[in-house]
C-alpha cells in the first residue's frame, strides 16, 4: 500500500523520534531495527525505505537529539544571564535527568555509542556540540577564547557527572556525584 508523500514524512518523524529515545534508553546495540519499528507502530519492512542502515537513523536520531537540546540550552541561558553556568547545571545535573535517559542529553547517554561508529553520526555530534558550545561559551564572561575553554570545562564536568552518577549502583553516592558537580558549576566564575 502506497502511502503519500506527507504520511511518509512524518512515518519517517514517527522513526527518528522513537528512535531517538530508545537509543539513548537503551544504547545503539540494545534495540534493532525490528523492535525499534515495532515501537514506532511501524512494520519492519518499512525501515528501508527511509533509512540506507541503521547507522544512517542513529546520526539522524543523534542530531534531532542534540538540536532539541541545543535549543533549550539556549532558551535557559537568555533567561537567566547572571550565572548562566550555574543555570545549565542546575537544569543538567538532576536526580530526574539522570533517571530519564531517553528524555534527557544524548551525549551524556550515547557518548561512547558514537565514538564507535562511522563519521556521518561523529559529524552530526559535532555540529549539534558546537552549538551547544557556543551558546554557552557567549553566555560565559570574559574574552572569547577563555569563555571558550570554560564552556569545554562545563559540558565535559557535567556529561562526566551525569554519566558517573548513571553508572553506579549506590543511589546515595550517585546523589552525591550531581551535588559535587553541580557545587563546583556553581562556585566557578
Amino acid at each position: 500500500m502506497r502511502v503519500s508523500r506527507e504520511q511518509a514524512a512524518q512515518n519517517r518523524e514517527r522513526i527518528v523520534e522513537t528512535a531517538s529515545r530508545l537509543f539513548r534508553e537503551k544504547g545503539y546495540d540494545g534495540i534493532g531495527v525490528a523492535d525499534l519499528m515495532k515501537s514506532a507502530g511501524l512494520t519492519h519492512g518499512g525501515f528501508y525505505g527511509h533509512f540506507a542502515s541503521k547507522e544512517d537513523l542513529l546520526a539522524e536520531a543523534f542530531g534531532k537529539a542534540m538540536e532539541n537540546s541545543a535549543k533549550r540550552w539556549s532558551e535557559l541561558l537568555a533567561e537567566q544571564p547572571a550565572n548562566p553556568r550555574a543555570a545549565l547545571a542546575h537544569m543538567y545535573l538532576t536526580s530526574k535527568h539522570r533517571d530519564n535517559p531517553g528524555k534527557g542529553c544524548a551525549l551524556a547517554s550515547l557518548g561512547p555509542d558514537v565514538s564507535r561508529v562511522g563519521p556521518e553520526v561523529r559529524h552530526a555530534m559535532d555540529e549539534s556540540f558546537q552549538a551547544q558550545l557556543e551558546a554557552l561559551a557567549q553566555a560565559l564572561p570574559g574574552e572569547p577564547a577563555q569563555a571558550r575553554r570554560d564552556a569545554i570545562a562545563t559540558y565535559a564536568a557535567m556529561v562526566g557527572g551525569l554519566v558517573l552518577a548513571r553508572s553506579v549502583a549506590d543511589k546515595k553516592q550517585s546523589d552525591e556525584i550531581l551535588a559535587a558537580v553541580l557545587s563546583s558549576l556553581e562556585q566557578a566564575r
